[in-house]
């Protein structure tokens, strides 16, 4: 077994035993199952390219060199064929999708193999040995040596190379491996979760080995923010007959989001009935019944039998969203009532649907909320909800799968609000939000703890002769010793602004949230429990801190103490404050919540623990006079 990483540098030797070169790369015939090496390229003397027939002229290969079975003069040069791909520059290191577990992969290295004298490509390793094995081969065996003492392998994760496929040699950065199914054998949702895994070029580039239907069926699948983009980024034509493939409130949903431009020219491109269908719910607001809802719905007569429905559905009807419903109409649309598909099958032929037709229809107006729409659908249990419009006419209906979207999406948001997450999303705030949310304690513990030490330093080097000297050294000092307990601190503020954060995401309980009394009342009793617990830390931590001479012991565990029991009463008091804004409507940042509650804590206990120090030897300088 040979892998590329360890060969790349090999000597290349010609049959006298001169070494006229390194390998640079070798070249692969792609159309094999497992495809032989057919051409060694190598860089010669003054790193000038060379490409040799494998076949023709390798004679041995092992783990030092490469033997040629001819001289240097007698050597042909050859050039890269239109079906070879060399496994160096188009392989490794890029990308590949991993269709069975939904997720991109790259290409660490590349597994060949001696057979009957040829030397055969296996697979594309993926895993962390072919990281390990890049750096250096001895990094991987002490790395493998040290995982098999802890009772663990560490495993080869090899992608063989006949569930690969090669988009593009020239210019593909993604390959797809295809453990179980082709790419265009994959459902449209799982199609979804590997292309919003990509970058938007290498997206683009799968997409294109997708045809129109599956195309379509996969941007329906993709969310939100990636569905215009992508659009956006195909040629005007192909976009069109995506769109033209969709239903029509989706097709409608990524139009309204893409330039006036690109959208216009798109709505020229389309046939004209798809074209007018997208219009129509372009003029509906969003987040209404109209927004959501598509035009497609299955209207028959009163005047039919059920075979003549059930001929109809099987021609006219083909291309609708559901026929699970059917709506009865009038000629300019009025809507009388509907059959289900079950009444439809279970009846005779011959049965008049006037008699099947359930006149008390469910419906829902145009401009209601989607939200509201989403709620009588789930209260009734329907698959579908006919929208209509004052005279009663049948707009479209809005289907069990939007209801659904909806509802996830206006889950999303109340979880927003209620936390003020959305506040803290942008391109130039993520890295640092992400940081406070995480580590919040931890950021403002770092940023107490380099102002105090550099302030620390100057005012306890004043002169001697100055009277304030001495209690502002020990204020300090004191303060330094706080920034040892002060994570205690920060991380009960955040335990307490999380727990509020959980009742803000609960909602209102049956009994309704405590009175602000009661509130502090439950946390002081916690706060009790904890002020015991930290000052007792605190004590042990000053009596055993250097230059214990200099500090007041039992005055450090006290503030540490009463500054706990604050801290605590502090975030209650911000949690009912935050319960009380989200239930009048207002956003309430969860990180705003904590931050706030851990700055206040922690200038509360660095003066506390300053002041104490000044105290305490202002005393002892008034008991010595």
């Amino acid at each position: 077994m040979f892998y590329l990483t360890r060969m790349l540098g090999r000597p290349v030797v010609d049959a006298a035993g001169e070494v006229i070169g390194e390998i640079s790369d070798v070249a692969i015939a792609t159309g094999e199952v497992f495809p032989r090496v057919t051409s060694l390229a190598f860089l010669g003397p003054t790193k000038t390219p060379f490409m040799l027939s494998w076949r023709k002229y390798v004679s041995t290969i092992d783990d030092e060199q490469v033997v040629l079975n001819a001289e240097r003069q007698d050597l042909r040069f050859s050039y890269l064929q239109p079906d070879e791909v060399l496994l160096a520059r188009d392989l490794l290191n890029k990308q590949i999708v991993d269709t069975q577990g939904m997720k991109v992969v790259r290409v660490n290295d590349l597994k060949v193999s001696e057979s009957r004298g040829q030397l055969r490509l296996l697979g594309a390793e993926v895993g962390m040995r072919g990281i390990l094995r890049g750096l250096h081969p001895s990094v991987e065996r002490v790395v493998a040596a040290v995982t098999r003492l802890l009772g663990r392998e560490l495993p080869e994760n090899l992608i063989a190379w006949n569930y690969m496929d090669l988009l593009d040699r020239d210019l593909s950065h993604v390959r797809l491996s295809v453990t179980h199914k082709r790419l265009h054998e994959l459902h449209p949702a799982d199609v979804a979760d590997v292309l919003e895994q990509l970058p938007p070029t290498q997206r683009a580039r799968v997409f294109e080995h997708l045809d129109n239907v599956q195309a379509a069926l996969t941007v329906a699948e993709l969310e939100d923010e990636f569905q215009a983009d992508l659009i956006d980024d195909l040629g005007d034509q192909r976009a069109s007959d995506i769109l033209e493939e969709m239903d029509p409130d989706d097709a409608a949903d990524i139009i309204g989001d893409l330039p006036y431009d690109k959208a216009e020219a798109l709505l020229r491109l389309m046939g004209v009935k798809e074209a007018r269908a997208i219009r129509s719910l372009l003029g509906y607001k969003e987040k209404t019944a109209g927004g959501i809802m598509t035009p497609e719905a299955t209207t028959v007569s009163d005047d039919m039998t059920v075979q003549e429905v059930i001929d109809y559905l099987r021609t006219g009807a083909v291309e609708h969203e559901t026929i699970y419903y059917i709506f009865v109409v009038e000629d300019d649309r009025r809507l009388e009532g509907v059959i289900s598909l079950r009444d439809l099958v279970m009846s005779e032929p011959s049965t008049p649907i006037a008699a099947l037709v359930n006149r008390e229809v469910i419906t829902v107006g145009p401009d209601d909320d989607q939200e509201d729409v989403a709620e009588t659908i789930s209260k009734y249990d329907l698959l579908a909800v006919p929208v209509v419009d004052e005279s009663g006419r049948l707009l479209g209906i809005v289907t069990v799968d939007d209801a659904l979207e909806v509802m996830e999406e206006e889950s999303a948001e109340d979880l927003q609000l209620a936390t003020g997450s959305s506040s803290e999303q942008g391109p130039v705030a993520s890295i640092w939000w992400w940081l406070v949310r995480r580590s919040a304690w931890l950021v403002i513990w770092a940023i107490a703890f380099v102002v105090f030490v550099a302030v620390r330093g100057p005012v306890t080097e004043m002169a001697p002769g100055n009277p304030f000297r001495g209690p502002f050294a020990v204020g300090l000092e004191m303060a330094v010793l706080a920034l040892i307990m002060l994570p205690v601190l920060l991380r009960t503020a955040e335990e307490l602004s999380s727990r509020t954060l959980a009742e803000l995401i609960e909602g209102d309980t049956e009994n309704g949230h405590p009175t602000v009394t009661r509130r502090l009342a439950r946390e002081g009793v916690v706060g009790v429990v904890a002020a015991l617990v930290a000052g007792v830390i605190a004590l042990g931590l000053a009596s055993a801190a250097p230059g214990t001479e200099q500090v007041a012991v039992a005055p450090f565990a006290l503030v540490t103490a009463v500054a706990t029991l604050v801290t605590v009463l502090i975030a209650g008091l911000l949690g009912h404050v935050a319960l009380k804004r989200s239930a009048a409507g207002r956003r309430v940042s969860g990180t705003g919540l904590a931050v706030t509650a851990m700055a206040i804590s922690t200038t509360l206990y660095l003066l506390l623990a300053f002041a104490s120090g000044v105290l305490w030897v202002a005393t002892l300088v008034a008991g010595l006079d």
